[in-house]
């Protein structure tokens, strides 16, 4: 048996039913929009503007500017360069950093022979020097000398014996730490120039503690820097990652 609809009743010029026919959105009408949405593939978005993808690395790059030592201090083959493009991959067991070293750094080649290096970080008192040694390659002639730049006499620095490697540890008490490495994994170095190394024995200047006397550079990727500034300790609030703090 069908059933019938029951008839709907016409509206009563009542308030309440006028309200309720008034307030009624008619079919197909747009919802009132709070404010517009920008369309796929437009330019504008509220707040930001385009960049450039060929200049993100100077939002993101980084860590510190470091240098780099490699060759080897008994052999007086040492040398030393700087970087800006490396990250920690693992925290410990074991600690791993990747560092981008290519065929157009000196360093390359000795990095490639004897798998180990050095990592010296500087403290802003150094910033100068730093840039002078990013400067000039090992691998150019200087004032008509084959053999390239000594860059260690040139500008000053102390090489000292490190425990693990061959390559020295970066003297001086402008220099906040010094990190001894072997090459962990080179499978990307053929492709992207980044080696994964494994730190093997860290070495920390008391006076220059991060924080309480040493003051790191980060490079912005265009010829400035930032420094080191104030500290933010939000240690209570990372309750995930409490095996990380002293």
């Amino acid at each position: 048996m069908v059933r019938k609809r029951k008839a709907q009743a016409e509206p009563s010029d009542s308030p309440a039913s006028k309200r309720k026919v008034d307030g009624k959105a008619k079919r197909g009408n747009p919802r009132p929009q709070k404010g517009k949405v920008p369309r796929a593939g437009s330019s504008a978005r509220p707040g930001f503007e385009p960049y450039p993808i060929s200049q993100v690395y100077r939002l993101i790059e980084p860590g510190p500017v470091v240098l780099v030592t490699t060759g080897s201090l008994a052999e007086e083959n040492h040398n030393v360069m700087t970087i800006g493009f490396h990250m920690m991959m693992q925290h410990d067991s074991p600690p791993l950093i990747a560092a981008c070293i290519g065929p157009w750094d000196a360093s390359f080649a000795a990095l490639k022979k004897r798998r180990e290096c050095v990592l010296a970080v500087p403290s802003v008192e150094m910033a100068g020097v730093t840039v002078d040694v990013g400067n000039c390659s090992a691998g150019e002639e200087s004032d008509g000398v084959e053999g390239g730049v000594d860059k260690w006499a040139r500008f000053g620095l102390q090489a000292l014996p490190a425990d693990k490697v061959a390559a020295p540890l970066v003297g001086g008490a402008d220099v906040i730490a010094n990190l001894e490495c072997v090459v962990e994994d080179s499978k990307m170095v053929g492709k992207y120039s980044l080696w994964i190394l494994k730190v093997v024995k860290a070495w920390l200047n008391p006076e220059r503690r991060p924080g309480e006397g040493g003051r790191m550079f980060h490079h912005r990727g265009d010829g400035t820097f930032v420094v080191d500034g104030d500290l933010l300790d939000l240690q209570d609030r990372m309750i995930r990652w409490k095996e990380f703090q002293d």
